[in-house]
Formats: structure tokens, C-alpha cells, sequence
């Protein structure tokens, strides 16, 4: 899980590096699906793949899929480090590959909680479902870090640094992992199957490419495209519930969700990734485009020190969530997802009221609190959804909880950019307009790069390039005098100017993620007794 996570985040903390050694470009608004698809396709393919995995894991043993998954993953890393030629074809490869290796990274998921559900007591599963969730969480954040040291180094390296841990760690699980699963032969659900991965990956697809600006609009949410993609996905979704409902053997088995504590975990679960997923993305934007230069980093620093100064959230996780389940065996599981979800309420909330350029101690505070948040709530939650199920479901029940949240994890970053750029389309063109035509930029130049989807501006940012120099290109920059070419693209001027309509996005997005928070502390609360 540790593997599988860091290996998640190096990449979007690298994607500079990546997209600098196949020579692309991917602000330009012909590469921004190259770019939405390497951050997020393997999360699109996990989430489709992991039900139908955690089902065949129930059918056929959760240790040989778990095996298959890690052999997958490691053969992907070789692949992808061996990437030829440049621009669009090596793009392809990259995000061919990173698709191929979600499905070992969906094999994984689907049967390692299962795994460990089986192989400890009720009254150990929450100490275990702790460590396996301090390893999922602390490896998106470590893969932070990883990726800011080795990209600069060789973008190459960031796919080799998961090998040895998965040539080791697929020999190891062969050899001493023993299946102690109640297996359950039955056919496969191929109609379900089909029906749930086509409906799913439209409605996956359509929240991709809803981000990206259409026509007019800075979001893609009118796209005649994506509401097909949406509605149809929704329609073909209803038709699986139908036919399951229908089958000897369903691949979703929809009686589960009859269990109180099944159900109620599960929305809580899928809340709470709603709330979070897009928090990481955010907090490195914030960061990278405003926080980091104003206290002195380049922007070509900021994303090795972006993970650096998150730090604080990891070890918020790293001892809340063993602690949790330490406790969660003794005490219960529900008063500490309920905490948790509350927690993570009241971190957001203080994030409203945080000045764009705070102290950094404040900041780190809201971090660490966030991070006990959810420590707090992640393996109790595991405990009792995966102690409501019967010992033969617990294969695909970990499926679909995987899978509620990886769907809310695309979702939420779906969701969080777009209320990013609808805080940010308010402002931001008169400011930049002001702001550029101030320092001697034409009019005609300051009216067209005022009037860029605000979403080119947070991928600026994200990446960590210098974004006045990206914006007005070389051509515009030579054309105005030294002092003022060097005043634009300095660390002063690009943050001063969004901090405001950056401000006005942040409120929106986190409000909507406290009320997610919010939800998922009620849904935590009804969940009632769970089965040993």
C-alpha cells in the first residue's frame, strides 16, 4: 500500500520534470488532456477495476490476485522509466502505462484489506487496518518529497524507485502470504461487469474533462460531451443496479447494503474522501503560487518545498490513525469517526479564516489537525465496514468501499478546481488586466492573457513554473524594459496578484468540503452495531 501511494503522488509532484524530458508543453491548450490524464487516470482505472477484483479475489483467492497485483505494478514502473521518443507519442506511452499499472494498483487495493480482515481478530482489525492506512496516507505524502528530490535529478528515476520495493515485495508475498479466505465459487457477473465499467468510466471521463475550459466557459460543464458523458453514465449505471439485482451471482452484491453499519460506513467513507481528495491538490497550489515565493523559494523550488512544509499533515496521520485503531478495538469504532469527521470539519473551517500569506506556524497547526482528523477517522471507518460483512463478501465489499472512495477522489478534484475557478473568474481578469497593462504590457496582450481560463494560471501553478513567464512568453517579456520584465516575473508580483480572487476560491472549496465533513460525522454517527 505504501508502494502503491507513493508511487501515486510522485507523479504529480514531478509532472514539470516529466513533461520537460518528453518535451511538451502542457499549459498549451491543445496538451491539457496529456496532462489531466497523467495526473489522473490511473485513480479513473483503479476505481472502475476494483470491485470486479476484490469480487474474483472472493472467487479465487485474495492472495493470488494480491500477487498478480504487485507483479503488474512493478512490470509498469520498468515500462514507464523506458519511455522512447518525445512530445505526444511518449505522452501516450506514459499515460498508456499509468493506466495499465492502476490495474495492478486496483488489484492491490481490493484485496489487502480483505487480507487483513481475514488473517487478524475482530478485536486486532482496527490496530491492523491502522498501520495499512498510516502506509496508504503516508505514502501520498512521502511521494511528495521523493518526487521533488529525484525529478530534478532524472524524471525517469520516479517510476524506478518502485521496483525494488515490488520485485521484493511480489517474491516476499508469493512466498509467505497464505490464503486464509473462505472462497466462493460462482460465475462471473460479465453483464454487471460490463454495465458498471462503461458506466463508470463515462461518468469518471466526463468529470475529467468537465475541468477543462469549453468555448466561452472556464469549466467544461456545459459541453454538450461531457453532460452525455454524465447523463449516459448515470443511465448505464441504473441498468447495472437492475441487472444485479437480477443475477445468480452479482458482481455488486446489493443486499449489503441492508447492513446499517455497511451502508452508513460507506457514506461516510465516500464523504469524507469527497471533502479531502481535492485538499492535496489545493494545498500545494496555495503553496507553489503564493506562499513559497513570498518567503523567498523560485518557483522551480517550490515543489520539493511544498512537500516539505506538508509534513505537518503526515504526522498528524501518522499518530492519530494507529492510535485510533488501538482504541477503536477497546472502545469502539464509531466516537472516533465521528471525532475525526468533526475534526477534519473544524480544520477547514480554520482554513477559511487563515490569511492567504500566514504564519507558518498557524498553518501547520490546521495541518496536523486536519492530519488527526482524519487518522482518526480512516481505520475505525475500515473497522466497521469490514466488520459488518459476512467472511465470503469481504473480498468484493472492500471493492466497493475502494471504490466509493477513489470515485470520490476524482470527483472532489473534479469539484475543488471547478469552485477554484469559479472563485478565480470573478476577479482575476481585472486584476491581471490592471495589473500587467501597469507594468507597461499592451493592452491588446494584457486583454488576451486576462482572459485565460483561470484553470492555465492553477496549472501554472501546480506544476511549479514560473507563471508570468509562461503567460506572456518570450516575445512580450523582451519587448518591455529589464526592470519591469524582471518585476513580473519575480516572486512578488504573480502572488500579490491572485491572493485575492485565490482567496475568494478557497472559500468555496472549503466550505463545500466542511459540509462533506459535516455529512460524514452524521452518517458516522447512525452507523450502530457492526458483526464481529
Amino acid at each position: 500500500m505504501l508502494m502503491v501511494m507513493i508511487n501515486q503522488s510522485i507523479v504529480l509532484i514531478a509532472l514539470p520534470n516529466i513533461f520537460d524530458g518528453i518535451k511538451l508543453d502542457p499549459l498549451d491548450p491543445h496538451n491539457t488532456s496529456y496532462l489531466l490524464w497523467m495526473m489522473m487516470g490511473f485513480m479513473v482505472v483503479t476505481a472502475v477495476l476494483v470491485v470486479s477484483f476484490g469480487r474474483l479475489g472472493d472467487m479465487f483467492g485474495r492472495v493470488r490476485m494480491y500477487n498478480m497485483g504487485f507483479a503488474v505494478f512493478t512490470i509498469c514502473s520498468i515500462f514507464l522509466s523506458c519511455t522512447f521518443g518525445h512530445g505526444a507519442t511518449a505522452a501516450l506511452w506514459l499515460i498508456g502505462w499509468r493506466v495499465v499499472q492502476g490495474i495492478g494498483g486496483a488489484l492491490i487495493f481490493a484485496n489487502s484489506t480483505a487480507i487483513l480482515t481475514d488473517a487478524f481478530p475482530a478485536k486486532q482489525r482496527g490496530t491492523a487496518l491502522g498501520i495499512n492506512v498510516i502506509a496508504g496516507i503516508a505514502g501520498s505524502f512521502i511521494g511528495l518529497m521523493l518526487g521533488g528530490v529525484l525529478g530534478p535529478v532524472g524524471w525517469r528515476w520516479i517510476f524506478l524507485v518502485s521496483v525494488p520495493v515490488g520485485i521484493f515485495g511480489t517474491v516476499w508475498a508469493y512466498l509467505k502470504l497464505k490464503d486464509t479466505s473462505v472462497r466462493h465459487r460462482a460465475k462471473m457477473d460479465w453483464w454487471g461487469n460490463l454495465t458498471f465499467a462503461v458506466g463508470l468510466i463515462s461518468i469518471l471521463v466526463g468529470i475529467t474533462y468537465g475541468i477543462q475550459p469549453y468555448g466561452s466557459s472556464d469549466t467544461g460543464w456545459g459541453n454538450p460531451w461531457v453532460l452525455t458523458a454524465l447523463i449516459g453514465g448515470l443511465v448505464v449505471l441504473l441498468l447495472f443496479c437492475w441487472i444485479e439485482t437480477r443475477v445468480t451471482d452479482p458482481l455488486f452484491h446489493l443486499d449489503l447494503f441492508k447492513i446499517k453499519a455497511f451502508t452508513a460506513g460507506n457514506l461516510a467513507s465516500l464523504l469524507a474522501a469527497l471533502g479531502r481528495g481535492g485538499l492535496q491538490f489545493i494545498l500545494i497550489i496555495w503553496l507553489q503560487g503564493i506562499w513559497l515565493p513570498l518567503h523567498g523559494y523560485s518557483f522551480e523550488q517550490t515543489p520539493l518545498w511544498a512537500g516539505i512544509y506538508m509534513i505537518p499533515l503526515t504526522i498528524g496521520l501518522l499518530v492519530a490513525a494507529p492510535l485510533s485503531g488501538v482504541l477503536s478495538d477497546r472502545y469502539g469504532s464509531r466516537m472516533f469517526t465521528v471525532a475525526g469527521a468533526l475534526l477534519n470539519a473544524l480544520s477547514f473551517g480554520l482554513l477559511m479564516v487563515l490569511p492567504v500569506d500566514f504564519p507558518y506556524w498557524a498553518f501547520a497547526l490546521i495541518l496536523v489537525l486536519n492530519g488527526i482528523g482524519a487518522g482518526l477517522f480512516a481505520s475505525p471507518n475500515r473497522v466497521q465496514i469490514m466488520n459488518s460483512l459476512p467472511a465470503n463478501q469481504r473480498g468484493v465489499g472492500a471493492g466497493m468501499t475502494a471504490t466509493f472512495q477513489n470515485t470520490a477522489m476524482v470527483l472532489s478534484i473534479g469539484v475543488f478546481f471547478s469552485l477554484m475557478v469559479a472563485g478565480l473568474a470573478t476577479h482575476l481578469p481585472s486584476d491581471m488586466y490592471s495589473g500587467l497593462t501597469a507594468q507597461g504590457v499592451p493592452s491588446a496582450a494584457a486583454t488576451q492573457i486576462s482572459h485565460l481560463p483561470p484553470l492555465a494560471v492553477l496549472f501554472a501553478a501546480f506544476l511549479g513554473y514560473n507563471p508570468m513567464k509562461q503567460l506572456l512568453g518570450n516575445q512580450i517579456l523582451h519587448n518591455l524594459p529589464a526592470d519591469k520584465a524582471s518585476y513580473l516575473t519575480g516572486r512578488s508580483f504573480f502572488p500579490h496578484l491572485v491572493t485575492g480572487p485565490f482567496k475568494d476560491g478557497l472559500a468555496v472549496a472549503f466550505w463545500f468540503a466542511l459540509a462533506a465533513c459535516l455529512i460524514a460525522a452524521a452518517a458516522s454517527l447512525i452507523t450502530g452495531g457492526a458483526k464481529k
